[in-house]
């Protein structure tokens, strides 16, 4: 499983917005768990880190691998 911090979710939508540009990575078998209060998201499979870091930046928050 990989962890990423993410900064700048405020909402429901920010969390939904994450969860799709997540679930979109190539590898992502399935995204754990998208939290705002946590500032965090866990993805499963074998997708590259750095994709995973730079979908969640493509939607405009702040990520990277916890």
């Amino acid at each position: 499983m990989t962890t990423l911090k993410v900064e700048g979710m405020t909402c429901g939508h920010c969390e939904a917005a994450v969860r799709k540009a997540l679930e979109a990575v190539p590898g992502v078998t399935r995204v754990v768990e998208v939290d705002r209060a946590r500032n965090l998201a866990e993805v499963e499979g074998d997708a590259d880190p750095a994709a995973l870091v730079a979908a969640v930046k493509a939607e405009g928050y702040a990520a990277s691998v916890a």
